[in-house]
C-alpha cells in the first residue's frame, strides 16, 4: 500500500509539472497581430481650386525720344482660380497648370521729365493700375508622401491701365492693354485629405515693352504737346499667394476611399 501511494504521488507531481510547463510555454508564445500599412499618397490626378494673395508690380516708363519717364511700384491684392493635372513617377511629380487672377493694384508717380519741361500744366503723373494676371506653366516637383515641393515656369499675360494724369484727370491712356511675358515660381503643397490640398507659392513675372504702349490723348487732353505714342512701359511683378485645390483622380474626390 505504501508503495502504491508513493507511486501515485510521483505521477501526480510529474503530471502537474508537465502541465505547468505547457501552460508557461503557451502563455509565452506571442499572439500574431497583423500590421496595417497606410498607403502612400499619390499626386497623380487633376485638380481645380482657388487662391488669394498679394501683388507687387514695378512699372518702368520709357519714351523712345526723351528717355526715362520714371518708375513706380503698385501693390495690392489678387484672387482667382487655378486648374491643372499631375502625374507622379516615383517621388517625382510632373504637371501642367493654368491660372487666372483678378488684381487690384494701383499707383501714381510724378513724371519728372514732363513736369519740368511743361510747367504750365502743373504736376504730370504716371498712373498704373494692374487689373489681372494669368499664366500657363509646367511644374516639376518632389513628393515626400503628402508634402510636395515644386518649381514652375511658362508663359504669362498681364492686363493693365497706363495713363498720364493732370490734376487728377486722365489726359492720355492705354486702357486695358494686354501684354505677354514669362513667369517662374516655387511653392509647397500639402495634402490634408485624399481629395483636398493646400499650397503656398511665390511667382515672378516679367513683361517687356519692346513696342510703345500707344498712349492716346483723350478728347480735350494733351494739347498736342506730349509725344504719347512713343511711350513704353515694362513691368516686373512679384506675387505671393496661398490656395486650396480639390483633387480628382485615383484616391481623389471622385473616387475617394
Amino acid at each position: 500500500m505504501k508503495k502504491f501511494l508513493l507511486a501515485a504521488t510521483a505521477l501526480t507531481t510529474i503530471g502537474g509539472s508537465a502541465l505547468a510547463a505547457d501552460l508557461a510555454v503557451r502563455r509565452a508564445a506571442p499572439a500574431y497581430v497583423p500590421q496595417v500599412v497606410a498607403p502612400l499618397y499619390s499626386w497623380t490626378g487633376c485638380y481645380v481650386g482657388g487662391n488669394a494673395g498679394g501683388i507687387w508690380a514695378k512699372s518702368e516708363w520709357n519714351d523712345t525720344v526723351f528717355g526715362s519717364f520714371g518708375d513706380s511700384t503698385a501693390s495690392g491684392g489678387l484672387g482667382g482660380l487655378q486648374v491643372g493635372c499631375n502625374y507622379q513617377a516615383g517621388a517625382w511629380v510632373f504637371g501642367v497648370q493654368g491660372d487666372y487672377d483678378w488684381a487690384s493694384a494701383k499707383t501714381d508717380s510724378t513724371n519728372a521729365f514732363l513736369t519740368a519741361n511743361f510747367p504750365g500744366f502743373g504736376p504730370i503723373v504716371n498712373h498704373t493700375e494692374i487689373k489681372s494676371i494669368a499664366s500657363v506653366t509646367g511644374r516639376v516637383g518632389y513628393a515626400m508622401d503628402r508634402f510636395l515641393v515644386y518649381g514652375k515656369g511658362g508663359g504669362a499675360w498681364l492686363r493693365a491701365d497706363h495713363s498720364f494724369l493732370i490734376g487728377g484727370a486722365t489726359v492720355a491712356n492705354s486702357s486695358d492693354s494686354s501684354r505677354g511675358g514669362w513667369t517662374a515660381g516655387v511653392g509647397g503643397e500639402y495634402a490634408f485629405t485624399n481629395w483636398l490640398t493646400g499650397f503656398v507659392e511665390w511667382d515672378y513675372y516679367k513683361f517687356d515693352s519692346s513696342n510703345p504702349t500707344g498712349l492716346v490723348c483723350v478728347p480735350g487732353g494733351c494739347g498736342g504737346v506730349f509725344f504719347t505714342n512713343n511711350v513704353g512701359v515694362k513691368e516686373t511683378v512679384n506675387v505671393l499667394k496661398a490656395g486650396l485645390n480639390l483633387k480628382f483622380g485615383p484616391g481623389g474626390f471622385a473616387f475617394g476611399y
